[in-house]
């Protein structure tokens, strides 16, 4: 029993460090995407943002609307078209 468990702590300990190097090599591996990851993040992050807050984007394009309607009307179109593409690419999904 005793050299069984002796053995187990020999393999716990030659997987620590090869799970260690592992990790080590990993980050090595995928250290130049850090930085655009970190942007795409941030990008998700502020989708969530003002998907959780209808009334900061809304606002905003009011404000667009009274100070530049051509302008407004032009980002509506956009926005309206890329809705209607999403909703399609999404049923065809």
């Amino acid at each position: 029993m005793s050299a069984t468990l002796r053995e187990l702590e020999l393999r716990v300990q030659e997987l620590t460090v090869q799970a260690s190097r592992e990790r080590k090599e990993f980050a090595e591996h995928f250290e130049v995407w850090e930085k655009p990851l970190s942007w795409a993040d941030k990008g998700v992050d502020t989708f969530h943002f003002l998907k959780n807050n209808p009334f900061l984007w809304t606002g905003a394009f009011a404000a667009l609307a009274h100070y530049k309607p051509k302008l407004a009307g032009k980002v509506l179109a956009v926005g309206w078209g890329a809705v209607k593409l999403l909703k399609s690419a999404k049923n065809l999904i």
